[in-house]
């Protein structure tokens, strides 16, 4: 059985692909405000795709699906956007999410955002959010993953993910995925040793700050960022979390000593970095500052895929391992 999704604040695809790649379920419907990100998904996607404020989606006319997809966006509860929460208006997109779950009651609501969303003002924002699924009859879980820690992806990214049932015992049946051992080196997603455009590149004659990136900037085993001042590294050995405002600059990339001297990742390695398939097609049309934004607004594609895996065993009836555990131990 193929399960029916909708997708809202879809962005260029990173949840849609990770559900997809189980073989299980199938995004007949997206929604995304971004015309540019849209430009992205419909690259990659056959469904049809909304490009409009949510604002103006009637719930009464989407088709019906099982489950529900809703990255919903983050910069309310994050730090970036100095954690207004609801009293930013962008907080109140996730009642816009609420409200099509009222409409169609999908059997499954998946929710991405920032690991912030549960201790803003004092986790009053999470109780809000929980108690409304709740009251909408859906039973729920959530967990904080890293991507280094339950994806086998090189980048230090820590999301909540909520899942809800409207079934008690589906939601019996799911657990999260446990953490796996990360494997994948940087050279897998990041090439160190190609020389690539020099428009990537940093050097003395167009970049005043050159000495001190080449002073701090020593190692090929790490990954680095420019603080306006200082170079940082990233001493874990992993991308540091990629996000939305690399797209307002090149200072914010994250930055390498290749063998052709120091660079900003390249968008294509930003996708690599969220666990996209070296097919994923970027369009060649669009300023590459709305690639890092894209890249950077998305999701580590391998963790979705894990919670979509498991997701799936529930709904078929198959009780996950850990539940099994947590029952019999």
């Amino acid at each position: 059985m193929t399960y029916k999704v909708v997708s809202l604040f879809s962005g260029v695809g990173g949840i849609d692909l990770g559900f997809e790649q189980t073989g299980k379920f199938e995004t007949i419907l997206a929604n995304e405000f971004d015309m540019h990100a849209a430009k992205t998904y419909s690259l990659n996607f056959n469904n049809q795709i909304i490009v409009d404020d949510i604002h103006n989606l009637d719930a009464s006319e989407l088709p019906d699906f099982d489950v529900l997809l809703s990255g919903f966006p983050c910069q309310a509860f994050s730090i970036a956007g100095y954690r207004k929460g609801f009293e930013d208006e962008r907080g109140d997109l996730f009642f816009e999410t609420l409200r099509i779950i009222k409409e169609k009651q999908p059997r499954v609501v998946f929710l991405e955002n920032v690991k912030n969303l549960v201790t803003h003002d004092h986790g009053n924002t999470f109780k809000v959010i929980m108690e409304a699924l709740s009251y909408h009859g859906y039973y729920v879980k959530y967990k904080v993953m890293n991507a280094k820690e339950y994806g086998n992806i090189p980048q230090n990214r820590e999301r909540i993910y909520i899942v809800g049932f409207d079934n008690k015992e589906d939601y019996q049946n799911f657990s999260f995925p446990q953490s796996i051992e990360l494997t994948t080196p940087l050279t897998d997603i990041i090439d160190f040793n190609g020389k690539i455009d020099d428009s990537f590149y940093y050097t003395a004659d167009k970049h005043a700050y050159y000495l001190a990136l080449a002073e701090g900037i020593t190692s090929q085993d790490t990954i680095y960022q420019w603080r306006r001042k200082y170079v940082r590294e990233n001493k874990s050995g992993v991308v540091p979390t990629l996000t939305a405002n690399m797209g307002t600059g090149g200072n914010n990339v994250p930055l390498i000593l290749s063998d052709y001297g120091i660079r900003k990742l390249t968008p294509r390695e930003c996708f690599n970095t969220q666990g996209f398939p070296r097919d994923f097609q970027l369009p060649e049309d669009i300023a590459i500052s709305q690639l890092y934004k894209q890249a950077g607004n998305s999701v580590v594609v391998p963790v979705i895929q894990r919670i979509a895996e498991n997701i799936v065993d529930a709904l078929d009836g198959i009780m996950a391992e850990s539940v099994q555990l947590e029952l019999f131990v």
